[in-house]
């Protein structure tokens, strides 16, 4: 469960995320974080959010972003609003660190998906990109809908897909949050 000052570390990622307020911390209402992306980090799928919005603020370092389809950088002092429902990714090319103040509004249960996602890489359960198996997608996706949804396919397509899939990812042993990773 993310608390005040916990840190996760993806290793495949290149992402480290400090909890600055967890969702207890605001009832709900936002979740504050500090994130690295040391060098080289990997970029990560376009994805959306039905229901939040995010606001970073680059404190340290050039950090590269696709929104709706349009790449910047943003430099020290920049400061990014992504609206619910907007195509997005970020990540940094560079060869120095970057650090950002992240905040997602509402909080909803973004932690449980980012600490379930950095425990995965930690145990090995994704691949070089931090990708876990297309059945754990299946079952993230269903469960974190609400929060993270892929960009470039139809929700309505997704929606059927996973279900479809769903059993099958659950006979072969996936599921969709881990308590160790969340406890």
């Amino acid at each position: 469960m993310a608390f005040k000052n916990k840190e996760i570390k993806n290793p495949r990622t290149g992402q480290t995320i400090k909890f600055l307020q967890a969702s207890k911390d605001t009832n709900g209402e936002w979740l504050e974080m500090e994130s690295v992306w040391e060098s080289s980090s990997v970029k990560p799928p376009v994805h959306y959010h039905p229901g939040q919005e995010e606001d970073f603020l680059v404190l340290e370092g050039e950090l590269r972003v696709c929104v709706d389809g349009v790449e910047r950088v943003l430099r020290r002092g920049d400061h990014l609003h992504i609206a619910r429902n907007v195509v997005h990714s970020m990540w940094n090319p560079s060869n120095q660190r970057v650090v950002a103040h992240w905040k997602v509004t509402p909080a909803l249960d973004t932690e449980y998906l980012l600490e379930t996602t950095s425990g995965l890489a930690n145990d090995g359960k994704t691949n070089s990109l931090g990708q876990p198996s297309f059945l754990q997608v299946v079952l993230l996706m269903n469960r974190f809908s609400g929060v993270f949804r892929l960009g470039g396919i139809p929700f309505t397509i997704q929606k059927i897909l996973f279900a479809l899939l769903s059993p099958l990812a659950r006979l072969a042993g996936y599921r969709p949050v881990y308590p160790h990773y969340i406890d």
